[in-house]
């Protein structure tokens, strides 16, 4: 089991939506962790954030953003960051991925829409990958990619 986490500003939509689609896409074969480099428990996730995934049948209003910590970075074989910049964090040995994506902060609903489906897509991808290292004995930290 691979664990990966996602990292974006404030942990109120890129991650938020990414971790939910990944726990759903992944079935419990792999794990999912979010934070924000700017995160703020007292926050919420955003409402756009909140209604596109319920049309999807996930429901993120009672999840709140998680600052990142030195311990959940450490925890994960793969970082996927979004837009956090020099904030987020390196730690030797891990695998990162960086994925250019909007934030979708006071963005229209149906930006946000389009917004979830790239990373429904993205996250699809990452599983099907780690799918395919697990079935190979292979390491998800310190790989490129797994053939497939």
């Amino acid at each position: 089991m691979s664990t990966v986490l996602f990292v974006c500003l404030h942990n109120a939509g890129r991650s938020q939506i990414s971790a939910a689609l990944f726990e759903r896409a992944a079935g419990g074969r792999h794990r999912a962790l979010s934070a924000g480099s700017l995160a703020d428990p007292q926050d919420s996730v955003h409402p756009a954030v909140v209604a596109v995934m319920r049309e999807v049948g996930i429901d993120l209003s009672g999840r709140r953003p998680q600052p990142l910590t030195d311990e959940l970075a450490c925890s994960a074989d793969v970082v996927v960051t979004m837009g956090c910049g020099d904030a987020c964090p390196y730690i030797p040995h891990k695998r990162y991925i960086d994925w250019e994506l909007p934030d979708p902060k006071g963005r229209p609903i149906e930006e946000v829409r389009m917004l979830r489906e790239e990373i429904d897509r993205r996250v699809r991808a990452l599983v099907a990958e780690l799918d395919a290292c697990t079935e190979q004995g292979l390491p998800a930290a310190g790989v490129r990619r797994c053939a497939t």
